[in-house]
């Protein structure tokens, strides 16, 4: 959530700002909320000088052998006024929170104006020793028509006709010599994070409450990507007792939500910074609005597996994390073989929590193009806030926390990937060096 004080003190800024996200804030309305919040304030400031004042002179009255039945009179008529005005500051503050919920992060001075992807800059290319670039500076063709995941993953155990009976569209069922892959790469991924960039590795529940939603920015305004869960069956009486006023729940989306969440409503010591959390998960989309795009295949599905990283930093230190992270989600490329592209995003194209986002894009030669395989954000205080997750300071009082997330990688994209650029003439697949150890020392993968 942004930062009520930063827009009572600084409005300009912020609406510059969300203009570089292609957001026009409604100054007008936010003035007036804050001009209602104002005045109830101060009202309610002077009403209760107002009654200490009258509280004191009762006394003094009394003291005196006076008559005080007329501030007797006043000082019984101003709890009631000030109830009022207690709930007319808590629907003024609840109005502003609730608008406040639905408003993205404002993006750092170094990211660039833009609607949506085409406004990217790349910033740099990555290709594996040895591997030669065409005239665009693309990766070079292979010497034969190279086929798609699909065309290769099918005889290999991809199977989405099981998955379609099962689930319907956007599913896939693996078996046999490609489940065993995507199991390999989520190995390698979490290993390559926990043992040599110091992430821990937790194992996190897969649905989760509204709550923890709104605090890691999905609710309220992606609800319609999610899946809500709801309970079947005859429920005990016990049951629907502990069940009475619950929160809605929802699959995740990614483990972000769990990670990032588990520092909800909690103070954490400085000394125990950073803290650098990893989780292999499945994540469920409901990729509303995605219309036709890429159904055809495992780009986008609704349900796939991730292997995610979250930092949660001192705020001194966040885009020293940001570069680190990025660097850890690199080494998996790098290490698979797969050459990639670095983009900065601009402010049309960031997710919602994000301050600065870079993309890594996984080249796929039956595409003939680059593919998102990985983000990296930094959200500052946005979702600590939204949590309220601090930190305490050897001084002063507790202070938020920054937080930080980036996929290490997508699995079924990074699969993807190893399909497209590891193919061979007569369809075998070539396993990259990283992963043989976890497919028991087998090199190729041929039906």
């Amino acid at each position: 959530m942004l930062d009520p004080n930063q827009l009572r003190k600084d409005l300009p800024t912020v609406t510059k700002a969300l203009a570089v996200r292609g957001i026009e804030f409604d100054t007008e309305r936010f003035n007036q909320l804050e001009a209602r919040r104002k005045y109830v304030q101060v009202e309610t400031e002077a009403l209760q000088a107002r009654r200490n004042a009258v509280s004191k002179l009762i006394g003094q009255l009394k003291s005196r052998g006076e008559d005080a039945s007329r501030e007797m009179e006043e000082s019984q008529q101003i709890p009631a006024r000030l109830k009022e005005l207690e709930q007319d500051l808590a629907q003024v503050q609840g109005e502003l929170n609730d608008w406040l919920m639905t408003l993205p992060n404002l993006p750092h001075a170094s990211v660039p104006e833009g609607k949506d992807s085409d406004d990217n800059i790349e910033q740099r290319r990555w290709m594996p020793p040895g591997m030669q670039a065409d005239e665009q500076g693309n990766p070079r063709p292979f010497a034969f028509e190279p086929r798609d995941h699909v065309a290769l993953g099918e005889p290999l155990g991809l199977d989405f006709d099981s998955a379609r009976k099962l689930s319907g569209a956007r599913f896939m069922m693996l078996r046999g010599q490609i489940a065993r892959l995507h199991r390999a790469l989520a190995q390698f991924m979490l290993d390559l994070q926990t043992s040599e960039h110091g992430y821990q590795e937790c194992y996190t529940p897969y649905i989760v409450n509204s709550s923890t939603l709104f605090g890691t920015g999905q609710l309220p305004k992606f609800k319609d990507d999610m899946f809500w869960v709801t309970k079947g069956g005859q429920d005990s009486s016990q049951d629907a007792e502990d069940d009475a006023g619950a929160e809605d729940l929802y699959l995740i989306s990614t483990a972000e939500i769990t990670l990032t969440g588990s520092v909800r409503d909690s103070i954490v010591p400085q000394q125990d910074l950073p803290l650098k959390l990893t989780a292999h998960t499945p994540c469920f989309r409901s990729e509303a609005g995605s219309g036709g795009r890429d159904m055809r295949g495992m780009i986008r599905q609704h349900q796939f597996d991730k292997v995610e990283m979250v930092q949660i930093v001192h705020p001194e230190k966040s885009y020293e994390a940001l570069d680190e992270m990025l660097g850890h989600a690199e080494a998996v490329l790098q290490r698979l073989g797969l050459p990639y592209r670095i983009v900065l995003l601009c402010g049309g194209d960031m997710g919602f929590g994000a301050t600065k986002t870079y993309d890594l894009e996984v080249w796929l030669p039956a595409q003939d193009t680059y593919r998102e395989i990985s983000s990296v954000s930094n959200c500052e205080a946005f979702q600590a806030r939204r949590l309220q997750a601090r930190y305490r300071p050897e001084k002063g009082k507790p202070e938020y926390l920054h937080t930080l997330n980036g996929s290490g990688l997508a699995v079924g994209r990074t699969l993807v990937a190893v399909l497209e650029n590891y193919q061979q003439e007569d369809g075998s697949i070539v396993v990259p060096e990283a992963l043989r150890p976890y497919m028991g020392g087998v090199e190729v993968l041929k039906e």
